[in-house]
């Protein structure tokens, strides 16, 4: 069951993800699941915009927020309990794992509670948002060379808030920054192994795969998932040394190895528009390497290679490109926990690594789609407290395209809209809309899309545009019968 399950019944969504919450009265309880089915209905929205102008219903929003007990931990345990018992059923499940910057301007007087972050992080104030979110992989794939799978989204298994402690002067003054003493400042580098051991180990019959991009590329973090029984896709970041035998003989460095290793196949990939470069299409080499060992890095103080080697394989995923072409090709070194021996092996690490931009999309759903950094409460604990709700709808967003592509032939009934809403839908879009495909392309084009050969599928902006404007028609429908009674 992926998270936008029944998002169409705010109400009813709300209760199912937060319902359970403890936070010693049963009417905080209640104004949680209000507030998220707020949030829910209508996505962006502030919180006296929720309340419809009503300033006891404002206030009593603001003071759950600012409850002692209202922590991102609390508010988010239900949610993550549901998302931890899908993940006990046999299969494997994707953690795909990320931090942010979340930041607000500085106002008159800067909100307590909030750390540097950004370039002018003398100035500017806000947190690091490290999340871990789960996706359900498929046990078969009807088109394994082709993109990557659609992935229905679980939810949040675990989110933390790390504000950032200015440098003292004593560390900034010290001689050798790289084994300075860090003045009892924890480090950012700790939130990876901190998620993972939140998340626990899985049980018999699952396959946990923990995905991530080059900021995961840690000694510590891999081992972490080894002691786990976790997988991994992590992208390399780090020319690592290789070992090889009890002796741990010095083998080569990891990019030198992988790099000569010749192409076993292809797959394409739609790779997203960005700065003066256009969305597009290409076809991507995939190449492995033997099974290898990466050698434990020199730290501080203590012998090189002294920890024990991380055992694995590597896989290349690059793109071939004219030598006049401007700027490089696409390039990743895909660390894996197995040892990878043939092209169907590597093309399924080439593929979840892929499906990281799932959370990428959650980061931009919770910024410009919820508006999180726009948020106007005064405190740290306030603010933590909003985006703890606010992540969990922004998922909701993002599995609506991923839902859409999921079952695109099951009944219209199935696109998880109320009754009233695809009645209306249909009548709107003047056709039957009898299949999931055709509902999700009608409100494709009420958020605007136009549906034309090359415009690709509508994402999830789009989805929730056209859910938006579907949602004021039929709110204007129940309005104008209730006016044609009175």
């Amino acid at each position: 069951m992926s998270i936008s399950t029944g998002f169409g019944d705010a109400q009813q969504w709300a209760q199912t993800q937060f319902g359970g919450v403890g936070l010693g009265d049963v009417r905080r309880a209640r104004r949680v699941v209000t507030l998220a089915a707020g949030w829910a209905r209508n996505p962006g929205a502030s919180i006296p915009r929720l309340s419809q102008g009503q300033a006891a219903a404002s206030k009593a929003a603001y003071q759950l927020l600012g409850h002692a007990q209202a922590t991102p931990d609390a508010l988010q345990a239900p949610h993550r309990q549901h998302v931890g018992q899908q993940l006990q059923a046999p299969g494997t499940y994707l953690l795909v794992e990320d931090t942010t910057e979340l930041s607000w301007p500085e106002a008159a007087e800067r909100r307590p509670g909030l750390g540097p972050v950004g370039p002018g992080k003398a100035t500017s104030q806000g947190v690091l948002l490290h999340s871990l979110v789960a996706a359900a992989w498929p046990a078969t794939d009807p088109e394994p060379a082709t993109k990557r799978p659609a992935l229905p989204l679980l939810g949040l298994l675990d989110q933390q808030f790390h504000v950032r402690q200015p440098v003292p002067a004593a560390e900034k003054a010290h001689p050798h920054s790289g084994s300075r003493p860090r003045q009892g400042r924890v480090r950012e580098s700790a939130l990876w192994a901190r998620s993972l051991r939140a998340v626990g180990s899985p049980p018999p019959g699952a396959r946990w795969v923990v995905v991530a991009d080059r900021g995961a590329d840690m000694y510590e973090h891999l081992q972490q998932c080894q002691a786990q029984g976790l997988g991994f896709v992590v992208r390399a970041a780090q020319n690592r040394a290789l070992v090889a035998g009890a002796a741990k003989t010095p083998a080569g460095r990891l990019f030198e190895l992988a790099r000569v290793q010749p192409s076993a196949g292809t797959f394409l990939l739609a790779l997203r528009g960005r700065p003066r470069q256009p969305a597009r299409e290409v076809a991507l080499q995939v190449s492995f390497s033997p099974a290898l060992a990466l050698r434990a890095p020199q730290r501080p103080g203590g012998a090189t290679g002294k920890g024990e080697p991380v055992p694995g394989g590597v896989v290349r995923v690059w793109e071939e490109r004219d030598p006049d072409a401007p700027g490089p090709g696409l390039e990743w070194l895909l660390l894996c926990d197995q040892p990878v021996t043939d092209f169907a092996q590597a093309l399924v690490c080439a593929r979840q690594y892929a499906s990281r931009w799932l959370i990428e999309d959650f980061h931009k759903a919770l910024k410009t789609g919820l508006g999180a950094e726009k948020l106007q409460l005064q405190t740290a604990a306030r603010l933590f407290a909003a985006v703890a709700l606010l992540s969990v709808v922004a998922l909701a967003l993002v599995d609506l395209r991923e839902k859409s592509r999921l079952e695109p032939d099951l009944p219209a009934e199935a696109a998880g809209l109320t009754v009233s809403e695809l009645r209306v839908l249909r009548h709107q879009r003047r056709r039957p809309l009898a299949t999931v495909r055709e509902v999700y392309l009608a409100l494709a084009a009420l958020g605007g899309h136009l549906g034309r050969k090359g415009d690709g599928a509508p994402g999830w902006q789009t989805l929730w545009l056209g859910r938006r404007s579907l949602r004021l028609l039929v709110e204007g429908i129940h309005m104008a019968a209730q006016l044609l009674e009175e």
